[in-house]
């Protein structure tokens, strides 16, 4: 059995659209574009963007260190999620699995293509561990996609590559790993791409939308094997990231950029150790968890009275409390130090109060 098994059997038979070419120099009367930008400028937004953006996607390659061809420029990750699962799921048939408490949107986007979630919960007593013998176990002949996210949200926990090379190498013909790293720029964790060329089952999610900073821009990425992507090209829309997106993401792969994305991650990640230690000291904290994101997951003794305090200062914060296992527990992001700051005043002041 091969990987584009794994597919639906009408992907694997889909002929795609087949867009108007786009030749570099020649005059471009095939496309129904309106021949006059918009602002009167002589480079506007009236010509339809690249196809596939291939500049941004040997960029994002290189900087990932993967090949090409393994890479699909994506808006956000999570596009990309919902893509994986119209590809690989068949409503009513297929299954996902997922370890709650997770991002939501695994299950969201697997409820609306009729695919099955099967969650397989974190260790809660083990720092929010992922137990891989209990997901393997609990996988069936038709669960086609198994999503870990790491840095885990809201959790903060990493998964071991080696427990990820186990879910690989267990169900070679029958499952994707899928391995969401939105947070892994605050890790130093190496990424799960490095296992990409001895497991054709992987696939590693990216996203320029947290430590790059660009989360209002949209753009991700799908790194796999190249029949992984070649599947998944079937399926996403032509012209899918728009003109002022390709250059922004352009202009934020270019070194100096990345330079000053790493700075940036660095003050993140000494504000959060600010932070977290602040908040172990207030009398109101029961727990902060270990993070390697750029949050973290708190729980307060009583959250309601917390949550109304925080509102008078103006601040918002995450919820969670809708699963019995984070009860009274919150995430807070990191923001800049003078919000930071905000926070950890207000509750200072609902110590003061208590």
């Amino acid at each position: 059995m091969t990987i584009e098994n794994l597919a639906r059997p009408e992907i694997r038979e889909l002929r795609p659209y087949e867009t108007a070419k786009q030749v570099p120099g020649l005059v471009r009367l095939n496309a129904n574009e309106a021949p006059w930008p918009a602002d009167g400028s002589e480079d506007g937004l009236n010509r339809y963007p690249e196809i596939r953006p291939l500049r941004l996607q040997a960029r994002l390659a290189a900087c990932y260190g993967v090949s090409a061809d393994m890479v699909l420029a994506t808006r956000g990750s999570s596009e990309a999620i919902d893509l994986l699962i119209r590809t690989f799921c068949r409503p009513g048939i297929d299954s996902i699995a997922t370890s709650p408490p997770t991002f939501a949107m695994y299950r969201v986007y697997a409820d609306i293509q009729g695919a099955r979630t099967i969650a397989v919960p974190l260790c809660a007593e083990d720092e929010f561990s992922l137990d891989t013998a209990a997901m393997i176990a609990a996988s069936q002949p038709h669960t086609k996609l198994i999503f870990v996210c790491s840095p885990n949200n809201p959790t903060g926990a990493l998964v071991p590559l080696a427990r990820i090379r186990e879910l690989a190498d267990t169900r070679p013909n029958e499952s994707l790993i899928v391995v969401d790293e939105a947070y892994a720029e605050y890790s130093e964790a190496p990424s799960a791409a490095s296992l990409l060329e001895d497991c054709e089952n992987l696939v590693v999610l990216k996203t320029l939308s947290k430590a790059h900073s660009l989360a209002g821009a949209r753009c991700g990425a799908v790194l796999a094997s190249a029949k992984v992507i070649g599947l998944l090209n079937r399926v996403l829309a032509p012209y899918a990231l728009s003109t002022p997106v390709i250059e922004c993401a352009l202009r934020c792969l270019q070194a100096d950029s990345l330079q000053r994305t790493a700075g940036a991650v660095r003050r993140l990640l000494e504000e959060r150790d600010r932070v977290a230690g602040a908040l172990r000291q207030c009398p109101e904290v029961v727990r902060v968890w270990p993070s390697h994101g750029n949050f973290l997951l708190v729980q307060f003794v009583d959250l309601e009275s917390v949550k109304e305090r925080l509102l008078t200062s103006r601040i918002l914060v995450r919820e969670l409390g809708h699963e019995a296992v984070l009860r009274n527990c919150v995430r807070i992001s990191i923001g800049k130090p003078d919000e930071n700051d905000l926070l950890l005043a207000a509750l200072g002041s609902i110590a003061e109060s208590a």
